[in-house]
């Protein structure tokens, strides 16, 4: 009887542990899929393009940016970020760190970074650099096997 308690406790210990170790698999595997998502999207916009962005967003999405509601990510890409692009020379991202928890089906992601606007020339040749501190919150969404960006929200200030 004691042999028996002694092995009936093993195998729930073995299958905790199993469960445990499962659930830690999973959640890794989707926080590396959500951290794809927001770099996938920081690499288009360094790129200066919107190509391919769309299926990173569902299609209700929220976007906000420095105090402004943008409307959907169709909208924003439309009216904002798509003419936005075309008056760059380059858009780059450096000291670029993000912070992503999964709770499934919704994942939560913080990207802190500087990033560098270099402005097309005007009609005298003549460039601008912007140069800011940036940070941006987003929700992630898990829908039929994929992460999608539901909300997100960017503000910047002046670098120090």
């Amino acid at each position: 009887m004691k042999k028996l308690k002694t092995m009936a406790l093993a195998t729930i210990l073995f299958a905790t542990f199993s469960f445990t170790k499962a659930q830690e698999t999973k959640t890794q595997t989707d926080t590396e899929a959500v951290i794809a998502v927001m770099k996938t999207y920081k690499d288009a916009i360094q790129n200066l393009t919107t190509e391919g962005t769309a299926n990173l967003f569902a299609e209700d999405s929220e976007i906000f940016e420095s105090g402004g509601v943008e409307g959907t990510y169709a909208h924003y890409t439309e009216h904002h970020l798509g003419p936005e692009l075309g008056e760059f020379k380059s858009f780059t991202f450096s000291d670029y760190e993000i912070d992503a928890k999964v709770d499934s089906p919704y994942a939560f992601t913080t990207e802190t970074y500087i990033y560098t606007i270099v402005l097309n020339p005007n009609e005298k040749g003549e460039t601008r650099t912007i140069r800011k501190k940036g940070v941006a919150t987003s929700i992630l969404k898990k829908m039929d096997g994929k992460w999608k960006i539901i909300k997100t929200h960017t503000s910047s200030r002046n670098t120090k």
